[in-house]
């Protein structure tokens, strides 16, 4: 908890309560308990101790109408007795820590292992100088001091595995950093509404202090405890604290306690900040969370358990936010995003192949290795095993365990999970430019293989900045905003009231920020446009607010999605009452009776005269794109005063004052934006509670849709009559019929979004399984965002609700920032698959030289060290090359991926095979006859701890050149010429190239003994680097190759439909064992099976000598496997570094990553 424990904070602040409990009526504890009441309960002690809520704010010594003076002496007091509004964060974990997690990989604690050995064994002097006997063990090795060198080769291994670690475990530091950065962003921007000094201000959620008197309204989310001075209807979901998910009705004389953490669902109000940060409900339990996982280490130092909630330790809690309902998170990080995403679910797929395969073909390095030393020595040349002997034979075993392992490591790409990260962590620091807030990083590459998106219309496609254009009052239809003086004065000043008092008190038009600018909206938009309508008419609507404050306001039925109207309900001065409604036309004119005609006085407005206002008012009205709303009123006796309770009774017999059409305008750039998705693939669909002509006209606008073209433009009703049975249920097969053709979906409930979202992403219909974003900005909009691959949520007009269930939050509410998104996304993907490309192409090419050497020559041409520079060293560099290249719009140019789609495409594989022949043959040819060549002594059959040789360094340096130049060749993974297109727009791949040539350069002449390298001359370096070039012109001659006559190569790295995970295998158990324990155990199972397994692999080394594809080779081992249905639990290490470093921080989808898959995994 911070930096001092729970207890320390209480007894400093029980401290400060004694020196200053004079000042204020009540303590800190009194206040902490009060909270701790439901209900009757608390609304007695309120009266009891303190004599209604008046009392309660004498005692903190505030206002209910003004709130606090706001002195800053007064805000630090407040501070210092009852706590600030923060929940201190979780430490993040140390430096330490995260080396610790990183030296948890299997491959790394193997070689640890043998390094350790051969350190050992190199130290160990065999008694007495009878050697010779012991065979070709100590050849030409005894040079002086050459025999004592034997510790170099264990020392390297030692020290590149420490820069392993030390790399990876920087990664991972700089990937929480840059997460907490982006968390204590999302806080600095929570602000919320409190009054000071009789001003309403907005103030970020931190600065709240108890005695503040805050205004909440629909859609918040409770920043602090507190208690319900004044409002109407308000409505709280309190499912975050009490797992209940009925919404609970607060009024001040019978539940008046509202806590932080939970979400207002309807109405406003008022409320007396009376407990804030630790000492809120939400601190709390937070506050035992904490203390909880304290004790549980000093119980048990074993206690990892914290670990396995990971994905929760990386979520810091979110500090500044008064405990911002981080419970829920965890509910919902459970919950959230059951599948894995695409990526995360392919490439774990290819990693086990790859690891599988790597793990063959290491064991059979060894195991041939020693037999042909074994046969060589002991049947051949028919030597005794001496005693004396023997630690020259283990030391040889070791350095053959030790060639075995490096295969390995060189066959588990290490620097995918690297690459990864790094792509996704680039990419979403450079979002944020672009303006999309990314909550949950896999939501970015989600986001590349969208199919669908469904829009909300107001504030994304449109700006979100209304205004009334046309008007119908007393029988005449304005086209533009009438002169006061044709209007009668009667209804002008029933329209000023319905305006003035019938909206959100918040909702205010201030004047502009600058000079010649448009004057401000504040609140909702809506209501905003109907206040500009009155100043418009020359009225003003402040005297009548000013006449008519909150507080005397009778009743009000906010506005919810259900009734599509507000009322507010007034008391006259002659003790009768006065309702005026305001709403969605066709429903409010449903419920009136009369209608003001050009005098101002009622008339009867029968169901006929409404249809033919339908027809020559609301509908031209809703096809200039405009939206309708109606203003009436009703008035009521005093006696016996109506049962406001009955809304159905209250809500008829209006009389109407006027129908207002209010313009929305569209973005400009909107139809741009739209055209590009609809080029990429993209359906766009708006979803809106518009009336469906208004929608249309605006679908038209932005391009959604076109005249003349096959498609659907539905209203809810319609849409739920379609999709449902006789009995009412939903039937997927409906839906299927509708969705493919439905582009505008009008008068839809949030269930019908929800509804929509859901029945995309379920549909078998087309091949591809469609990837649906959504955007949202409603509290109702949470399930819907929730169930959509990615939720976006608006920035501005979002409520806090809508943010939380959200990926993504767009800062500037725009649509064209998705788009945005898509390309991000999709440069992910193909960022991956460029390092793959590369990193591949290294792997079969490491891995068949080793296998091949070792088994020809008794000794791997590429020494462990070397192989551990390119494979660890390099990989790393070159991930942070290709994962950090720009998008492009070039991207927006294809359809998208979809799930089913492999990672390594024909062509890529191409490339792969391609290149991997071309340095195959050059190595080969170096190996066996580079001596005659370069005119240098053979490096073949050099004996144990003779120096490098230059042969071999030749080699070694080739290797590389040529690795560095194909990476060059990697930046482009369709098949495009110029692979030097767009170099210098990314600094960091030029430096990288240059970089490790560099570096290179160094091992090379400066590397000696350590990396096994003797120094070069110029023509021979001149002839490394031209083999190297030679890449670039076999890249070329690749390219020309037609990919479609390559029927032949295989892809690799799909998913296929079943392994979509079921989500009741994902029980939530796992999260306990801890990663690094899983990580072992896998580890062991991997070993195990490998060496169990041979018989099957066999079978995978004759498809290597029968020359097929290495990847049909795969394919085949992997049917065989999942024929033997016990493979419960594999998975190679990187597979788990995978997991843990993709899970996206915030959801725990590293529980499902992780997870014991009953298919057979291939």
């Amino acid at each position: 908890m911070g930096d001092m424990t729970n207890s320390d904070f209480y007894s400093k602040n029980q401290r400060n309560e004694a020196n200053h409990a004079g000042e204020f009526g009540c303590t800190l504890q009194e206040l902490r308990s009060l909270m701790e009441l439901r209900g009757t309960e608390a609304v007695v002690k309120i009266k009891e101790t303190y004599g209604e809520t008046e009392g309660l704010c004498r005692h903190l010594k505030t206002s209910p109408t003004e709130g606090l003076a706001g002195t800053a002496a007064d805000l630090e007091k407040r501070k210092l007795i009852f706590g600030k509004n923060f929940i201190p964060p979780k430490k993040p974990k140390t430096f330490i820590q995260l080396v610790w997690e990183a030296l948890q990989d299997v491959t790394l604690i193997i070689l640890e292992i043998a390094a350790i050995i051969s350190l050992g064994l190199s130290f160990y002097q065999p008694p007495g100088e009878g050697n010779e006997g012991c065979g070709t063990a100590t050849g030409g090795a005894e040079d002086e001091g050459e025999a004592e060198a034997g510790w170099i080769e264990g020392a390297a291994i030692l020290l590149s595995v420490i820069c392993v670690v030390l790399v990876t475990a920087f990664n991972d530091w700089s990937k929480e950093k840059q997460f907490r950065g982006l968390q204590s962003r999302i806080e600095q921007e929570q602000k919320f509404t409190v009054v000071r000094g009789g001003q309403v201000i907005q103030i970020p959620v931190a600065e709240i202090v108890v005695g503040d008197i805050a205004q909440v309204k629909y859609g918040d989310l409770l920043p602090a405890d507190g208690i319900f001075i004044q409002g109407n209807d308000l409505k709280i979901d309190e499912s975050s604290l009490t797992g209940e998910s009925d919404q609970v009705r607060k009024s001040v004389d019978k539940d008046p306690m509202l806590l932080s953490g939970t979400h207002v669902m309807e109405g406003s109000g008022r409320m007396l900040v009376t407990a804030v940060g630790v000492n809120s409900q939400t601190g709390i339990i937070f506050t035992l969370l904490g203390a909880g996982g304290e004790e549980e280490e000093k119980k048990d130092k074993k206690a990892k358990q914290q670990d396995g909630a990971a994905a929760m330790e990386m979520q810091p809690l979110k500090s500044a936010e008064g405990g911002e309902g981080d419970d829920k998170d965890k509910k919902k990080s459970n919950m959230h995003k059951k599948e894995k995403s695409v990526l995360q679910g392919k490439l774990t797929k290819l990693a086990v192949q790859i690891g599988k395969a790597g793990l063959v073909m290491s064991a059979i390095t060894v195991i041939i290795l020693v037999l042909y030393f074994a046969i060589d020595t002991f049947v051949v040349k028919k030597k005794q095993w001496l005693p004396e002997c023997t630690p020259v034979y283990v030391q040889y075993f070791v350095k053959f365990f030790i060639i075995g392992v490096t295969v390995l490591v060189v066959a588990v790409p290490e620097g995918l999970p690297l690459a990864v990260t790094i792509s996704l962590a680039y990419s979403v620091k450079k979002m944020m430019k672009d303006n999309n807030l990314v909550r949950h990083l896999d939501a970015c590459e989600t986001m590349g293989n969208a199919t669908a998106i469904c829009s909300d219309k107001t504030g994304t496609l449109t700006t979100n900045r209304m205004t009334v254009v046309q008007a119908y009052i007393g029988d005449v239809h304005y086209k533009e905003i009438p002169d006061p003086d044709s209007v009668p004065a009667k209804t002008l000043e029933l329209l000023v009231n319905a305006i003035a008092i019938n909206s959100a008190y918040t909702t205010k038009i201030l004047p502009p920020e600058k000079e010649g600018g448009l004057p401000r909206q504040v609140g909702n938009k809506t209501e905003c446009g109907l206040l500009g309508f009155v100043l418009d008419l020359k009225q003003d609507y402040e005297p009548v607010r000013t006449l008519i404050p909150e507080e005397k306001l009778y009743k009000v039925y906010t506005f919810n999605s259900v009734r599509k109207s507000m009322s507010t309900v007034i008391k006259m001065p002659d003790g009768s009452f006065r309702m005026y409604s305001k709403g969605a036309s066709e429903i409010v004119l449903k419920k009136c009776s009369r209608i003001l005609n050009a005098a101002g006085e009622p008339r009867i407005f029968r169901p006929r005269d409404r249809d033919e206002m339908v027809k020559k008012v609301i509908e031209p009205m809703a096809c200039d794109g405009l939206r309708t709303i109606c203003v009436a009123f009703r008035d009521f006796n005093s006696s016996p005063e109506p049962d406001w309770d009955n809304e159905n009774d209250i809500l008829s017999d209006l009389t109407c004052i006027c129908v207002v059409g209010i313009e929305d305008p569209v973005r400009p750039e909107v139809p741009e934006a739209i055209r590009k998705c609809q080029r990429a693939g993209i359906t766009v669909r708006m979803v809106t509670g518009d009336n469906i002509n208004t929608a249309r006209a605006i679908a038209i606008k932005c391009g959604i849709i076109h005249p003349g073209e096959d498609f659907l433009c539905l209203e809810g009703k319609e849409f739920n009559r379609r999709i449902r049975n006789e009995k009412g249920e939903i039937e997927q097969e409906r839906i299927d019929k509708i969705w493919p053709k439905l582009r505008v979906l009008a008068r839809s409930s949030p269930t019908d979004k929800h509804t929509l979202v859901k029945g995309i992403i379920d549909s078998t219909q087309v091949e591809q399984r469609q990837v649906v974003a959504v955007t949202g900005d409603g509290t109702n909009d949470g399930p819907a965002l929730k169930k959509a691959d990615v939720g976006f949520a608006m920035g501005i007009a979002g409520t806090d609700v809508a943010k939380e269930a959200s990926d993504i939050i767009l800062t500037d509410d725009n649509f064209s920032s998705i788009v945005k998104a898509v390309m991000w996304g999709r440069n992910v993907y193909d960022s991956i698959s460029k390092f793959l490309q590369f990193q591949l192409t290294v792997n079969i090419v490491a891995v068949i030289v080793a296998f091949t050497g070792a088994c020809i020559t008794q000794d791997s041409p590429l020494k462990a060290v070397q192989m551990l520079w390119v494979n660890l060293i390099m990989d790393t560099f070159a991930s942070l090359a290709l994962a950090t290249e720009p998008p492009t719009e070039a991207l927006l140019l294809r359809k998208p991926y979809g799930r089913n789609k492999p990672l390594i495409s024909r062509t890529m594989m191409k490339n792969i095979l391609g290149h991997a022949v071309y340095q195959l043959t050059l190595i080969f040819t170096l190996l066996f006859v580079g001596e005659k060549m370069f005119k240098i002594d053979s490096g073949r059959n050099a004996p144990l701890h003779s120096p490098p040789s230059e042969h071999y360094t030749i080699i070694f340096n080739t290797f590389v050149m040529m690795q560095l130049f194909n990476e060059i060749n990697a930046r482009k993974i369709h098949g495009e010429r110029n692979v030097f297109d767009g170099i210098f727009r990314n600094p960091i791949f030029c430096t990288i190239v240059l970089g490790t040539f560099a570096i290179q350069i160094v091992i090379v002449q400066f590397g000696g003994k350590p990396f096994s390298c003797s120094p070069l001359q110029l023509d021979q370096w001149m002839w490394c680097v031209f083999i190297g070039l030679g890449e670039l012109v076999w890249g070329q001659v690749i390219a020309t190759i037609p990919t479609s006559r390559l029927k032949f190569l295989k892809e690799a790295g799909r998913l296929t439909e079943k392994e979509e995970v079921p989500e009741e295998e994902l029980n939530e158990d796992v999260e306990e064992i801890d990663h690094a324990e899983r990580e072992l155990r896998r580890g062991q199972i991997l070993w195990f099976r490998g060496l169990n397994r041979i018989q099957t692999q066999i079978e995978v080394v004759n498809t290597f000598k029968s020359g097929t594809s290495f990847q049909g080779a795969l394919r085949r081992q992997s049917s065989v496997t999942s024929q033997t249905q016990d493979v419960t639990n594999i998975s190679s290490p990187s597979h788990v570094s995978l997991s843990n470093a993709l899970s996206s921080p915030t959801s725990t989808s590293a529980a499902a990553a992780g997870h014991p898959r009953r298919e057979g995994i291939p």
